[in-house]
């Protein structure tokens, strides 16, 4: 067990360590820099431009500026923030708490609905329900996120006037039951997106798991004894279903920081996604890199943690 956890810990740090690396590489071959504008800018010297860029460390070479970076990150310090001044690690703090609820809730109903979804078209395979399912589904897949919440915006926000167009509070000064209930009220619309948008491919994915599993020979034999659909369903669908529907729960955790990109950009949401979009769009590095290092730690935990889920379930199984 020590020695499984030791490799595991030493893959994390050597990933992160390569993804680093690749992102860094990335991001600072991309055209144009956080200080394009300012060299447009009549008012502003070069030398007042060489100066900034020593206060920011990017009159080094890039090599001596990864090695600075990845000496701070030693220290979890991802350095000061080119566009607002901050530390780095205030600014997904400060915009960490939304992002992670309004995707933690989204996944909730994610998984629920299209488990439920998955393993009744699977149970009712060729009849109405089955088709419908699909073509929910197929709607669901097909279409784009960003569409949809506009056409909601439109339709819900702007002619019935049910809920509000963006942001996170209608009124600044709301305490206890009444803060919460507004800023609940308005995110009713950006969580239904992302459930609308995830259930498709997700659920479909159940069923045809779920199919294969009740074709085969073991599920037959337990028909043949008269093995009811919920004796069916706990004993036999639902161990067999578990190991895929964990892998992707795994694989869903990087998710969580930055899988709102659009969305909070449509709602004006002061998320995770919206200050990434924000950063790439002013080449902010320093919050792009630390944006990425953690998407890519989620990444690698998501995947360390269904590993130990999956041996948990089967613990004959091989990592």
């Amino acid at each position: 067990m020590i020695k499984t956890a030791l490799q595991k810990i030493f893959y994390v740090v050597l990933m992160l360590f390569i993804i680093s690396i690749i992102s860094f590489g990335a991001i600072h071959l991309a055209p144009n820099s956080f200080f394009a504008s300012g060299e447009l800018n009549p008012n502003i010297t070069p030398q007042s431009l060489e100066q900034l860029k020593k206060i920011y460390g990017l009159d080094k070479s890039l090599f001596m500026q990864f090695v600075s970076w990845l000496n701070a990150l030693l220290h979890l310090d991802f350095g000061i923030s080119f566009a607002s001044g901050k530390m780095v690690k205030d600014e997904i703090l400060s915009r960490l708490p939304i992002t992670l609820l309004i995707n933690i809730i989204s996944m909730i109903f994610v998984f629920i609905i299209s488990i439920y979804l998955g393993i009744t078209a699977a149970f009712k395979s060729g009849t109405k329900y089955d088709k419908m399912t699909k073509n929910i589904s197929l709607v669901s897949y097909a279409m784009p996120s960003f569409y949809l919440a506009l056409i909601l915006v439109i339709l819900f926000a702007v002619k019935l006037d049910i809920f509000p167009i963006s942001g996170l509070h209608s009124v600044s000064k709301l305490e206890g039951f009444a803060y919460v209930r507004d800023e609940a009220w308005h995110l009713v619309l950006p969580i239904f997106v992302m459930v609308f948008g995830g259930v498709g491919s997700l659920s479909m994915y159940i069923r045809s798991l779920s199919l294969d599993i009740l074709k085969s020979d073991y599920i037959f034999f337990a028909k043949s004894r008269g093995v009811g659909k919920k004796e069916l369903f706990w004993r036999y669908l639902l161990p067999n279903l578990s190991p895929p529907v964990v892998t992707i729960l795994g694989l869903s955790l990087p998710g969580l920081i930055g899988g709102s990109v659009i969305l909070e950009s449509i709602f004006s949401i002061n998320g995770m996604g919206l200050l990434f979009y924000q950063s790439a769009l002013s080449r902010d590095y320093p919050v792009i890199m630390g944006i990425l290092i953690i998407s890519a730690f989620l990444t690698l935990l998501g995947n360390i943690l269904a590993d130990l889920l999956l041996l948990k379930l089967n613990p004959f199984s091989k990592n």
